[in-house]
Order: C-alpha cells, then structure tokens, then sequence
C-alpha cells in the first residue's frame, strides 16, 4: 500500500546558493552549508511542518539537507523515523552537488545514521569538468528518479517527508521549488514529463 501523504522540502539556503544568486558562477562550494538566512529559513518550515504526524523522513546525504533535516525534525512531535537515501541527491552538476565520505558525515553528524552508504555515494565516474565536478549522465539521473518514485510507492509509512534538492524535486514533481518550500506528491500518479 502506497503512503496516504508525501511532503517534499527543499533544503534551505546553503552557501552555494547565495554565492551563485550573486554572481551566477559556480562558487567551488563542495557539499555546500546552510547558511544563517537558510537556518532562519529551516525555523519557518519547522514549525509549518509541526503538527503533520510524519512516520518517516527521508533525507539526501548532502549537508545542507542533513542539516535541514535537523533542524525541523529534532523534537518533532511525532518523532519520525529519520533514513538516509542516496537515490534523492542532488542531480550533479555543479560543486555543491559533490558530496563528502560517508565516515566524515558519520563523525560530524553522529546521531543520523549514515552506515549504510558507501563511502562514496556521489557520482564519481568518468573524467571531471574544468571545475572538478564528475557530471552526472541525464539517463543516469532520470534512472534515478524513476527508481525513487518507485522507492517511495513501496514504502509501507503512511506519512512521509522528502527532505532533498531543487532540480531532482522538478524532475519528480514537475515543480520548482524555492528553498523550503514544500509540495505534496503522489508517487502513484503519472510521471511528470520534464
């Protein structure tokens, strides 16, 4: 039986996204941080997100969502199982997307269960750009949307929150999201074409 609700919220501003507003380059910004307007951000969406009864929340391994993560859910009323899922990063295409050895996430983030990764979880084949960034293949990502969509129809939680990223969020969900913004999805409907 397919979960009853699922929220999906972007990360809040990271470091990354500030630079790159105010330049339109990419920053160099490896598995970027939120930074304090994101943080305020995370506060207004923690408590949009208070009193949704969440079973689970599936969060992307890059720092900013982790952190995100945290930031709304510790203490959340309905203390929701918290899982991380590799299948929901980041399409990489820039350094932010990048991201950091699963042991250096279990050492600063020691109460979110990271044991189950890889220690390298990101896309690291092929040759790297002029930036150092392995691109991630359009197939390789769509691939990996369809497998989350599939990933969350199977879940038996009834109530779900999807803590994760802008581009692979539209390539789910057909919408763009600002950061912590949330949107409700339906992993039964039909796939939005993109």
């Amino acid at each position: 039986m397919a979960p009853t609700r699922i929220v999906c919220v972007r990360h809040g501003e990271s470091t990354f996204n500030a630079a790159h507003r105010l330049t339109g380059q990419d920053p160099g910004h490896v598995d970027a941080r939120l930074t304090e307007r994101g943080q305020g951000q995370v506060r207004a969406a923690r408590a949009a997100l208070h009193d949704i009864p969440f079973d689970l929340v599936v969060t992307s391994p890059l720092t900013r969502a982790i952190q995100t993560t945290k930031g709304i859910f510790s203490d959340h009323p309905s203390r929701p199982r918290i899982l991380v899922e590799v299948l929901h990063r980041e399409c990489q295409e820039s350094s932010c997307d990048v991201g950091r050895a699963a042991s250096v996430l279990a050492a600063e983030f020691p109460d979110v269960a990271v044991d189950h990764l890889p220690e390298i979880w990101w896309h690291a084949e092929g040759e790297p750009d002029a930036r150092g960034v392995h691109i991630e293949p359009r197939p390789l990502f769509d691939a990996r949307v369809l497998g989350f969509r599939d990933w969350l129809a199977a879940r038996p939680e009834r109530s779900i929150a999807v803590v994760g990223h802008g581009t692979f969020f539209y390539h789910l969900t057909g919408v763009w999201l600002d950061n912590c913004q949330t949107v409700t999805f339906d992993p039964m409907a039909a796939p939005v074409p993109v």
